[in-house]
């Protein structure tokens, strides 16, 4: 099979304690699945991953979308380099997607601006805000570590309307999302390398724990 022949995409979502994965060709065959593995998710991704792509083949995949967080440190991480290190070897591209916005996506209202909060550390909230089109997802806040207070002045100030989302823990079933936002970026032209993927964990990716992988 020749790269033009490839036409499917693979979604993998580790950044909560739900693993999700979706596969289609973006027409009439699409399957996804959620598993909640807890802390077992590091043990059984790659097992998973083998048993959910047949019938489908590796080479049949066009590009992979992998979530970047925010979301579970370890969890992220994990994601992240099982999506590089299949890219690298399929040789394909990798879409690094945020957990946010492929939330956002999944709530497809594009008459309001969508601000999304979810809980982090030390009382602490990831934060963006997404004004959503028929193209893509236009971000007009990026996502970001804030407190609940400056959270709340942000939201106060904001000058359009907007629809409050309270993300929660289990994040796998928006994997679908997350590959179709790749799969949008795929159709106007780009083709990122997976050495662009990198996690976000709060303020800024960290690059230093996945350069050697």
């Amino acid at each position: 099979m020749t790269n033009t022949e490839k036409k499917y995409g693979l979604g993998i979502h580790t950044s909560s304690p739900e693993l999700g994965l979706a596969i289609t060709d973006f027409a009439e065959d699409i399957r996804w699945q959620t598993w909640n593995l807890g802390r077992d998710l590091s043990t059984h991704l790659h097992q998973k991953l083998q048993e959910f792509v047949p019938p489908q083949t590796w080479q049949d995949l066009s590009f992979i979308a992998v979530a970047k967080g925010p979301g579970s440190f370890t969890g992220t991480r994990i994601g992240i380099v099982t999506a590089r290190t299949l890219a690298q070897q399929l040789d394909i591209p990798l879409f690094a997607i945020s957990t946010l916005a492929a939330v956002a996506w999944s709530n497809k209202n594009q008459n309001r601006d969508l601000s999304l909060q979810m809980q982090a550390q030390r009382n602490q909230l990831f934060t963006a805000i997404y004004q959503l089109e028929e193209i893509g997802i236009n971000s007009l806040l990026e996502e970001t570590l804030m407190t609940p207070e400056v959270w709340e002045e942000t939201l106060k100030n904001w000058q359009n309307s907007y629809e409050l989302i309270k993300v929660k823990n289990s994040l796998g079933s928006s994997v679908l999302s997350l590959l179709e936002l790749a799969h949008l970026e795929w159709q106007k032209g780009k083709r990122s390398h997976w050495s662009e993927a990198l996690p976000f964990y709060g303020q800024h990716p960290v690059q230093q724990l996945i350069i050697n992988n």
